[in-house]
């Protein structure tokens, strides 16, 4: 008999990506499809048939894979705050606003100012590029009428999966504005702000069945009609499902072009600086987390390819450079702490390219630890695992530099993708997350401290005194991170 087989697809910026994951974990079938973007400025918008063209060309794919296996269900992830609108026949309207398209700066300002105490009360401020700020601006251009309803970037692909709307998860709806501690609609806002309530869609919570595939999208995927379709979570949290980092006081920090970490609470972490906010996952957890401008991007930036091989062996035999890089590739900080005016730097001598490859991995760790610092500093438990995942992991170099620095064992999954993560998570439906996660997700390897943990250490003290000087961390948590390498 065939294993039962689960379709994770996750919307990304770039792709599509499909998987078919059995329920021991294998990778049955995978397939992608390229997505292009409208860019100008600060504007980032995208056709939403790009992404069902894109998607039910992938599933067709995939389900051609699987040798007469059957998908047992779906869950899909998309980028956290895009969204699309749709008139009363479910027909666009729009082009979908991007996760990072920043228009909305005055709306945000206005959002943040009519909600600011519930938004206190969940920890966190709508930024311009959240949904509901976006969807405030698309209203005054006159986009929002008489039975326009929003959609989130998975709302879209479920709609035309089941053929007809289903209902948004709460993990996409927390950009939206949907109260995560009382499970609703913030009726009380919305109305200051002058938007239809009923332009807002039903939620539920992450891993709920909500629909069906339909007879058409059948024909059009492959994927047998009827098969469940079940409500997903934001692509960021979908790569902490695959992470493993699923049980309270577990972390995952993925480091690709920027710098994303999310872990696990049994409460929600309240922080009054505003730079880390928290999903819910399918069990109830809380997901705190935050995205620091900092990232491989500024590697990107400053080496070639050709020459980060060397660079790396050169890096994981060296010692500390003693130099102090804060590894920002443009203008303003958003976690471990938010400064709309800080840029990257460089303290000490970087004579040659080794030294600066070298010192801005340092760099890079060290903005980890300070992230880790903050959450530690605002009551969150760090006695779980620790994975790491993103591009970064292909350099040994910068994962052994990390966990000295971090002074703790970091974890590899063997698969880190966000579709991996909506497999898992429609494959908990028939258990829960912990027991799905325990069955399907493997770690590849582990990489402990080196010896140098002190020296390292003297560096980010060093690190950390000059964040302090700029004005860009407080005295408190300044305070914290001294504390912690005394």
């Amino acid at each position: 008999m065939t294993e039962p087989v689960y379709l994770g697809i996750d919307i990304g910026t770039q792709s599509v990506r499909v998987l078919a994951v059995t329920a021991s974990g294998r990778i049955a079938g995978s397939a992608s499809q390229p997505l292009q973007s409208i860019r100008d400025g600060v504007r980032h918008e995208q056709s939403p048939q790009e992404w069902w063209s894109a998607t039910k060309q992938s599933c067709r794919q995939v389900t051609e894979q699987l040798a007469g296996s059957s998908v047992q269900g779906i869950a899909v992830c998309a980028t956290s705050g895009t969204i699309v609108l749709l008139d009363e026949k479910d027909t666009l309207v729009s082009n979908a606003l991007m996760y990072d398209d920043g228009r909305a700066q005055t709306e945000a300002d206005e959002v943040n100012e009519v909600g600011q105490a519930l938004w206190n009360r969940l920890s966190y401020r709508m930024q311009p590029s959240w949904a509901l700020p976006k969807l405030l601006w698309l209203s005054r251009s006159g986009a929002v009428r008489k039975g326009t309803k929003l959609a989130h970037q998975n709302d879209l692909i479920h709609l035309r999966l089941a053929g007809k709307l289903l209902a948004a998860d709460s993990s996409h709806a927390l950009k939206t504005g949907y109260n995560l501690i009382d499970n609703r609609w913030p009726q009380e806002i919305i109305d200051a702000l002058q938007l239809p309530l009923e332009t807002f869609p039903h939620v539920v919570p992450p891993g709920l069945p909500i629909g069906e595939v339909c007879e058409a999208a059948a024909i059009e995927t492959g994927i047998r009609a009827g098969t469940p379709i079940f409500s997903g979570m934001t692509d960021g949290c979908a790569a902490q499902i695959a992470s493993g980092a699923i049980t309270p006081g577990s972390w995952n920090c993925v480091v690709g072009t920027t710098m994303v970490m999310k872990g696990v609470t049994p409460q929600l972490l309240h922080d009054r600086s505003g730079v880390v906010y928290s999903h819910r996952s399918s069990d109830g957890h809380w997901l705190p987390g935050g995205a620091s401008s900092c990232g491989a991007g500024l590697i990107a930036q400053q080496f070639h390819a050709d020459e980060i091989e060397l660079l790396n062996r050169s890096a994981l035999t060296s010692g500390p450079t003693g130099v102090i890089v804060y590894p920002l590739p443009g203008t303003g900080e958003r976690f471990p702490f938010f400064a709309p005016d800080a840029h990257g730097f460089t303290i000490g001598n970087t004579t040659n390219r080794s030294t600066q490859y070298k010192a801005t991995l340092e760099g890079l760790a060290c903005v980890e630890r300070l992230a880790l610092d903050l959450l530690r500093k605002r009551g969150a438990p760090m006695h779980g695992s620790y994975t790491i995942s993103g591009g970064a992991t292909r350099s040994e170099a910068f994962n052994q530099l990390r966990a000295t620095m971090l002074q703790r064992a970091l974890n590899v999954p063997v698969i880190t993708e966000g579709a991996f993560g909506m497999a898992v998570l429609a494959a908990s439906a028939s258990s829960s997350l912990q027991e799905a996660t325990m069955r399907m997700i493997r770690m590849e390897r582990t990489i402990e401290p080196a010896p140098e943990i002190k020296l390292y250490a003297d560096q980010y003290g060093c690190f950390v005194n000059e964040l302090h000087r700029r004005g860009w961390i407080d005295s408190e948590l300044s305070s914290f991170a001294l504390k912690g390498i005394a």
